[in-house]
């Protein structure tokens, strides 16, 4: 049974076509490893990178990435809307195909270790990886994002996992680790950034604080604007789809902005998703509104419409489901958490095209 994990880089990088080619170079030819998607924004200044392959080989991928990053990219002139700390800022590893948490966590420290070593700058690990509590999520590490980095390594508490303990001007820090499938997503509106924060601080788990937790749980996000599209955006991670899926999510930002009496007008998916979530949102909308479709693709079709996921850019379904990226070989099913996939020996590399 083929071993396949996913990696997610998030590069400080989204407007130098140089570079970000670069790095999508170093895992494309990195044996072993099949890049998937490739995902710049211009301001939030970061490209999302989604690769897979075997344990070792998404190390090796993972490697040649960071060292394009190391020689091509320098925070001290990086700015974008994004919260950052590093040029490499995050690097999770995921499991799919027959492969545990366990194994992931393993992976993600060879790969900080290694890293660190080879590069000479501080990485940390998170989720599933960390060693304590109080730095387990990204947003615990990440507080003071790069401006603030050289004080926080001073501290006795922010000491890297591996790497030199001060302050490296040109890279930051990396935050490495595993964890499960996540959706990156995004719902558009006509508003302000203000607006946009507050729906997303009346729907994130973490809500305002302890004292007032958000509507919603599995959700991590934050309001803020995308020059490019001229919209606000209420920004999320969901942590588990199972929890809170994309559709779910989209009607609960819409009840909010009516309040607000702001527009919602569509939404987007950053990097990949499992077609299950899309089918959920396809039921829940088949029963609303009474409707019979037995067809997939035209199921897949309902969900683009209902949710506006052609809105700021097209959503081609074989470019953003994962399940249709990866040719099926047997009827073996994968890892849960990224479900109905089955295994391949064969992964089909379709990467979208960076303009």
């Amino acid at each position: 049974m083929q071993k396949i994990i996913e990696c997610v880089p998030n590069f400080s990088e989204g407007r130098d076509i140089g570079v970000i080619d670069a790095i999508a170079a170093a895992i494309r030819s990195t044996p072993g490893c099949t890049l998937l998607d490739v995902d710049p924004g211009k301001s939030t200044n970061r490209t999302v990178f989604t690769f897979v392959g075997s344990p070792e080989a998404v190390v090796e991928g993972a490697l040649n990435a960071a060292r394009v990053a190391r020689e091509r990219i320098d925070m001290r002139t990086h700015t974008g809307e994004h919260p950052r700390m590093g040029a490499l800022d995050v690097c999770p590893f995921v499991p799919v195909a027959n492969v545990s948490m366990a194994e992931c966590v393993a992976v993600s420290r060879d790969f900080a270790k290694r890293a660190a070593e080879e590069l000479r700058v501080p990485f940390f690990l998170y989720e599933a990886a960390a060693e304590q509590d109080y730095r387990r999520t990204l947003p615990q590490i990440r507080e003071g994002e790069y401006e603030g980095l050289a004080e926080k390594l001073k501290q006795p508490a922010w000491k890297p996992d591996f790497g030199p303990d001060r302050f490296v001007p040109e890279w930051g820090a990396t935050v490495t680790g595993a964890r499960s499938f996540l959706i990156a997503y995004n719902v558009n509106l006509l508003g302000t950034p203000n607006q946009a924060h507050r729906i997303a601080l009346n729907l994130r788990e973490a809500g305002r604080g302890p004292e007032a937790p958000g509507r919603l749980k599995a959700v991590k996000g934050m309001g803020w604007f995308v020059d490019d599209y001229n919209l606000a955006q209420v920004t999320v991670n969901l942590t588990d789809y199972r929890v809170t899926p994309p559709h779910v999510f989209f009607e609960a930002v819409k009840e909010e902005a009516a309040k607000l009496k702001v527009a919602v007008t569509g939404s987007e998916v950053v990097g990949l998703l499992p077609l299950e979530a899309m089918l959920m949102a396809a039921d829940y909308y088949i029963e609303k509104e009474n409707l019979f479709i037995i067809d997939e693709g035209q199921k897949i079709r309902l969900v683009i419409e209902r949710l506006g996921l052609n809105s700021v850019s097209t959503f081609v379904p074989e470019k953003r489901i994962i399940e249709y990226m990866l040719e099926e070989e047997n009827s073996e099913p994968l890892a849960s958490s990224v479900p109905r996939i089955i295994t391949p020996a064969v992964i089909v590399s379709r990467v979208n095209h960076v303009p």
